[in-house]
This record gives structure tokens, C-alpha cells and sequence, in this order.
């Protein structure tokens, strides 16, 4: 099977029109669908049901689908390592290494310093994203390596080592009556009267439904608390980027967030290897 067939089977399967598809792939309908009939018969299954006005995928056209998107994106991600590591003889950044904007900062420095410090290290270009999207560009091969937090983030896929577990705590106003309790429950902060949870964006980019602010970054969202717009519940590590205005209690039922190095699976690169190793030494 070709790398070209299954994108022209993935765009069909997408945009369940062939006229559609055709357009979005640059070419003409009828090669089009001469190709998926050749795939359909080397095959030997059914991929496409036209037998309605609809085109609609047959079972067989649905596994397809969610394996030739892996597939193709695969490929994909070769293209890019390959590039880097070709860029990577010319001097340019060697390692490229991604997290979430405000998550696990002082873990992260120690990790780049301890490197730096270590014969034959490469330069590391830092990637700072959105809510859980490193591993997506961990495994589009847009990065060498990257800081993930379970249980929000997936590791589905990927080798991680563990650096660290940590409770979690409510990030409030500093003053809040909450704030004079040991603990508190995340019961206590569901419909927090004047200070609702945040809400982070799903990995299509939406935001659920809810009262709550859209935020996209720790920052913004401490600057909400700070002005009494939301609350939060953060990892316990948190506390040391909080400045007077805010304070922070543990959430005693909160599950807690445990930090790993992830990288894939396939990785050959000397590079990643050291840095993952000097980050697990840290831990």
C-alpha cells in the first residue's frame, strides 16, 4: 500500500464525497476513484459504501481510516526528525524538548542546567504549549522529548521515566475564607460562589460548556484568581510561582500529578538519551 493511496483514501473517507475530497487533494475525481477501486480490490474488502446518495465507510473503511491517519502522520513525523537531525550537523538546535507554559518551571531548569553541564550536550531548543498538547507534538515529530503530567496528560504510545509525584492544591485570592482551613475538598470549590473553576480547551481548540472562564496558559489563569475572577487546583510545585496576592491550601481528595520525561518509542537519538537520564538522576 502506498503512501498516496492512503491519503486519498483518508481525504474520501473525511469529506464522504468524492467531488469534495478530489478538490481538497488537488486533482480530478475520476482518478480519484479509480484509485480507491484499485485499493478496494488489492485489498479485498469494501471500504465505501455507495450504494445511497451518501458515501458512507463499511466497517473495513473505518479501521482503515483510523490506521491510515496513524500511518500517514507517522510518516509525517520521520520527515521532520529526519530534517532536524540533518539540521542538527550544521550546528542548529540538537534536542527539541516540549511543555506546557507554567507546568514543572523550576524542575525544567535544574534538568537544562544539569544537561548543559554534561560533556557532549547539544543545545536544547524549549517548546512552551497549551493544555495537553505536547504529546501530540511529541508524537507529530515536531519534538525530541517532553515533560508530561498524568493523569492529564496521555503517555498512550510513548516511553516515559518518572521524575516526581506531588498532591495538588486550591489556588485562591489571598484573604479567601478558605484560605484559613488546612485542607479542603474539591466538593468545596465546585460552585465556589464569584469564583468558578477555568476551563482549558479541548484538543479540537473548543472549551466545554460552563460558568467558568476560557483560559489557555497558568498564567492567565493565576492572573483570573488574582483578581477574583475563578479559582484553580494546580500541582503543590505551583506554590513557588504564587506572589502575595494569592494563596494556596492542599485538596485532600484531588488525585495527585505525577510528572515523567516521554519520548518515543523509536527514538535512536544519543541526545534524548542523555537528557532523559540527567532528568531521572534529578529525581
Amino acid at each position: 500500500m502506498e503512501t498516496r493511496e492512503l491519503r486519498y483514501f483518508v481525504a474520501v473517507a473525511e469529506e464522504l464525497h468524492f467531488g469534495r475530497a478530489a478538490q481538497r487533494l488537488g486533482i480530478a475525481q475520476p482518478p480519484l476513484s479509480r484509485a480507491i477501486r484499485q485499493l478496494e480490490r488489492r485489498l479485498g474488502a469494501t471500504l465505501l459504501d455507495r450504494s445511497g446518495r451518501v458515501v458512507a465507510l463499511t466497517e473495513a473503511g473505518s479501521v482503515l481510516l483510523t490506521e491510515g491517519r496513524a500511518a500517514l502522520d507517522a510518516v509525517e513525523a520521520a520527515e521532520r526528525r529526519t530534517r532536524r537531525a540533518a539540521l542538527a550537523a550544521t550546528d542548529r538546535p540538537g534536542v527539541v524538548l516540549v511543555t506546557k507554559a507554567g507546568a514543572s518551571s523550576d524542575l525544567l531548569a535544574r534538568i537544562l542546567d544539569a544537561y548543559a553541564a554534561e560533556p557532549g550536550a547539544v543545545p536544547v531548543d524549549v517548546i512552551l504549549c497549551g493544555p495537553a498538547e505536547q504529546a501530540r507534538l511529541l508524537r507529530e515529530g515536531r519534538a525530541d522529548v517532553a515533560l508530561l503530567h498524568r493523569p492529564f496528560d496521555s503517555t498512550a504510545g510513548l516511553h516515559t521515566e518518572e521524575l516526581g509525584t506531588e498532591g495538588q492544591v486550591a489556588v485562591l485570592p489571598a484573604g479567601h475564607p478558605l484560605t484559613a482551613r488546612a485542607q479542603v475538598s474539591l466538593a468545596d470549590l465546585t460552585g465556589l460562589p464569584g469564583l468558578p473553576l477555568p476551563r482549558w480547551p479541548d484538543p479540537d481548540g473548543g472549551y466545554p460548556p460552563g460558568p467558568g472562564p476560557r483560559v489557555r496558559d497558568h498564567a492567565q489563569l493565576l492572573q483570573l484568581v488574582a483578581l477574583g475572577r475563578a479559582c484553580a487546583v494546580a500541582p503543590e510545585s505551583s506554590r513557588t510561582r504564587l506572589h502575595g496576592d494569592l494563596a494556596a491550601v492542599p485538596v485532600a481528595d484531588a488525585p495527585p500529578v505525577t510528572t515523567v520525561i516521554a519520548w518515543p518509542p523509536h527514538s535512536r537519538s544519543r541526545a534524548v538519551a542523555d537528557l532523559v537520564r540527567t532528568a531521572t538522576r534529578l529525581s
